[in-house]
């Protein structure tokens, strides 16, 4: 076992301790489950099937009194609006996970729209111009974990001031405008930016990624160790675990996914609009958090994340159908982000007692 499991190991069983794994001194087997038949049909149900039942829920809900809204245009539309924040969102579960946050992301999302449409605007092809505004998205990441390790200031304090700086450097790099003129019969935005097998390309995208950051986090040693930082960041650093390597790798992480978020949202508008991303971070976070991520880190899920940015986006596309102003959308919003977290301390306070 490497020092990474025993970390990992240690920080599960600190958690899972509290009653002694029995039922109020109940022998098992005698007028109820046991304590570890019911924690082995606990470990058989997805940690994401509390928000998926929201999501389907909320879906169902709304669907009844407005059938138009299960037209399957309508749905493919109210899932394309969520890719953006989802893909922010996947890469936040991994700083969240290790009790970091990046604030960044609505900056850096500008900043990147920027670059890439300033690179193809200026004769680059758009296929070769998508690489380096991933590795501008990774850089951005990168200086994130930089100055909050040098600097060993808290990465939301950071990224709060990142946040503002690669927005203005996008401003200034557009010069307070948007970019136009771009070659939109190439390749690059009839085929990123169009629908491939009826459906949208980034909605094809987005699994994709969230497939892979979902292994990478579950079954990886790099997700090992990110959720062995959360769960005890001294414990991880005393077994070993490279605490700076990881944070700069996770934060690299947030920014590559959004770019890749730039990258799609460059193809689908055809036009790189500085003023994009405003109050994505903070959308991102709730996303996370509604799916079930924890600010307290240790453990996170990609697939949560991704239902609760669509949560979001069923909500906003709802108060359409029910005729609600649109200046209601972002008190629907937070509405909802409160429920969720307080369905989500209501659940843990319930699992303690039953502890």
């Amino acid at each position: 076992m490497t020092e990474t499991d025993r970390a990992v190991d240690d920080a599960e069983r600190a958690r899972e301790q509290g009653g002694g794994g029995r039922w109020f001194g109940l022998p098992p087997g005698r007028g109820r489950l046991s304590a570890g038949r019911l924690g082995n049909w606990r470990r058989r149900l997805p940690d994401e099937l509390g928000v998926l039942v929201v999501l389907a829920l909320l879906v169902a809900g709304i669907g009844i009194p407005y059938p138009d809204f299960l037209d399957s245009d309508n749905l493919l539309s109210t899932a394309h609006n969520s890719v953006y924040i989802s893909l922010m969102a996947c890469g936040m579960v991994f700083a969240l996970a290790m009790r970091e946050v990046d604030l960044s992301v609505g900056g850096s999302y500008a900043m990147c729209l920027v670059v890439g449409a300033l690179l193809i605007r200026e004769g680059v092809p758009p296929w070769l111009a998508v690489p380096a505004v991933l590795v501008t998205g990774i850089a951005l990441g990168v200086f994130n974990a930089l100055v909050t390790t040098l600097l060993a200031l808290p990465s939301f304090i950071v990224t709060l001031g990142t946040l503002m700086l690669f927005r203005g450097v996008g401003l200034a790099l557009a010069d307070g405008k948007q970019i136009t003129d771009l070659p939109l019969d190439d390749s690059f935005f009839t085929l990123a930016g169009g629908d491939a097998a009826g459906v949208p390309f980034a909605l094809w995208v987005l699994l994709a990624v969230v497939v892979v950051l979902a292994v990478l986090l579950a079954r990886t040693r790099f997700g090992a160790r990110v959720r062995a930082i959360g769960s005890n960041p001294d414990a991880a650093a005393f077994s070993g675990i490279p605490v700076v390597r990881t944070r700069v790798q996770a934060l690299a992480l947030s920014g590559l996914t959004t770019a890749c978020a730039a990258v799609l949202a460059l193809a689908y508008y055809g036009a790189g609009d500085p003023t994009l991303g405003q109050g994505y971070e903070l959308q991102a976070i709730a996303a996370c958090i509604i799916g079930g991520t924890p600010l307290a880190g240790g453990r996170g899920s990609v697939v949560g994340a991704v239902a609760g940015a669509m949560i979001l986006s069923v909500v906003a596309s709802g108060l359409v159908f029910f005729e609600v102003p649109i200046n209601w959308t972002s008190f629907a919003t937070g509405g909802v982000i409160l429920v969720a977290v307080a369905a989500d301390s209501a659940l843990r306070r319930g699992g303690r007692r039953r502890h």
